[in-house]
């Protein structure tokens, strides 16, 4: 963090929280805060200050999927789970939640339960590029290639210019033993400042003789 950026974040946390000591019911106001404070990487006064924002709106998803975004961070993936498992409750049709859901089950390696919950994601937000990549790297892992490949495409039709979405695709298509177009995505995914893994890279050269 540049030494203005920390000066200005500073300066809207003290704006923020004269706010918050006006309107200490404000959800807004304590939502904003924890944001700032999360941005500025005081994470245990984000973390104070989203869990105020549930105290006064337990309705509050956004503050939910913050909050469990830091606990994820931390490697709490109860936490996490917790949190983003609330979140769908109050606001059924949050991608972010189901999204985020999918990763927590993925680090968990309960494979099924992340793609039921990314494919949820994409039903509400078809153009989540993230639940599109972690969808392609959990079907390479099952061996569901063709379907892995669809799922890297359409991630890259959103966005064309992921470096981790060409990464994917270039793994999905080495599967899928289409060795020439998984070597083109290779090289842009490192065109675009990926770090591909060597060993792939490596495999993926011998194939092509």
């Amino acid at each position: 963090m540049t030494e203005q950026l920390k000066e200005d974040l500073d300066k809207v946390i003290e704006e923020l929280k004269k706010k918050v000591n006006e309107l200490p019911d404000s959800v807004m106001a304590h939502h904003h805060l924890g944001l700032v404070y999360m941005k500025a990487g005081r994470i245990e006064e984000a973390i104070a200050s989203l869990n105020r924002t549930i105290e006064i709106d337990p309705l509050n998803s956004d503050s939910m999927i913050n909050l469990g975004a830091i606990y994820f961070g931390q490697g709490d993936l109860e936490k996490a789970l917790e949190l983003n498992t609330r979140a769908v409750k109050v606001h059924p049709e949050s991608a972010q939640a189901y999204a985020n859901l999918g990763l927590i089950y993925q680090q968990n390696n309960e494979l099924e339960k992340a793609i039921e919950n990314y494919e949820r994601a994409l039903q509400y937000n078809p153009k989540l590029v993230t639940a599109w990549l972690n969808l392609t790297s959990v079907l390479t892992m099952k061996g569901e290639d063709d379907r892995a490949v669809t799922a890297a495409r359409k991630g890259l039709e959103i966005e064309p210019d992921s470096p981790l979405g060409h990464n994917n695709l270039a793994v999905a298509l080495y599967f899928k033993q289409q060795f020439a177009e998984a070597y083109k995505h290779m090289q842009k995914a490192k065109e675009l400042g990926y770090s591909v893994d060597p060993n792939f890279s490596a495999r993926l050269k011998e194939h092509l003789g």
